[in-house]
């Protein structure tokens, strides 16, 4: 019979301490939601006080004034389609760095890595000047091949060390079996790879959800605005609309709060094996 460890006074302070720290990050999101429903003299006058009366015309206002059904289509399909090409690019790219070790993948791999320290306030203005030469400026295309190149460097950091925990041997035993390189690739390793890549997935997705810097800079069409660029419409040099500008906010963190919640586990299940492999 093993003994049970008991349920000591330091352990209890450790929880205690992490239940507040908890609800201290929880503090924004009561302050957004709780004034998202107020009019806007009583945020002006007391924003930390819940709502005397729940005015859920904010949110019909807000949805209206950001034409919030196209702008989620666009972050919809930004995200996806960039999302989706990063960490198939990525694994991809990993995997055949790993498995071909030469000189020139290890150089390739050190450029992503060194990459990954480069502020991008330093390539902001060469990167606009690619992007008019490649003439993709002002388009969609434009800013999801932006975000490939600048999602990169981590999903293949990332990716490779986990690719290193594959047991070389299940691939060439498949080899022996008749199937090609890219076969191997797709139905042996990236199934194995699974853990890492929804891993890769939510944080590219939180990031590119998220991201008003290279929509701003790439996106001059207002049907092209995605939801960070419909909402700072309400931010004015001398006015500000809190009570249509909060809602907004929440609407857009609303689908990816949801899509963080459904697949968490997956990151601390990627973040665990990538510690322990490789």
């Amino acid at each position: 019979m093993g003994t049970q460890k008991k349920y000591s006074g330091r352990l209890f302070i450790t929880e205690a301490v992490m239940v507040l720290v908890g609800l201290l990050f929880l503090v924004p999101f009561y302050f957004l939601f709780a004034n998202s429903v107020k009019p806007f003299g009583d945020i002006m006058t007391n924003s930390a006080s819940w709502p005397a009366v729940f005015q859920w015309e904010n949110y019909t206002k807000a949805w209206e004034l950001t034409r919030f059904p196209e702008a989620f289509a666009n972050s919809f399909g930004i995200t996806v389609v960039s999302v989706t090409l990063m960490a198939l690019f990525a694994a991809m790219g990993a995997y055949q760095m790993v498995r071909s070790d030469t000189t020139f993948n290890k150089a390739l791999f050190f450029l992503f890595v060194a990459a990954m320290v480069i502020p991008f306030q330093s390539i902001m203005i060469p990167l606009l000047k690619v992007i008019n030469v490649l003439g993709v400026n002002n388009s969609r295309s434009g800013l999801i091949l932006t975000y490939l190149g600048l999602g990169a460097p981590m999903s293949i950091f990332l990716f490779h060390g986990f690719v290193k925990s594959i047991p070389l041997e299940i691939e060439e035993a498949a080899t022996v079996d008749g199937c090609t390189k890219i076969t191997v690739f797709f139905r042996i390793v990236l199934p194995m790879l699974k853990p890492m890549l929804m891993t890769v997935i939510i944080l590219n997705c939180l990031w590119v959800w998220n991201d008003y810097l290279l929509p701003s800079l790439i996106l001059q069409k207002p049907d092209m605005r995605t939801i960070p660029l419909a909402t700072y419409a309400f931010f004015g040099q001398y006015t500000k609309q809190w009570d249509i500008a909060l809602p907004a906010l929440v609407l857009g963190i609303t689908p990816v709060i949801i899509f963080f919640l459904l697949l968490q586990r997956y990151i601390v299940e990627g973040i665990a094996a990538g510690s322990v492999k490789g």
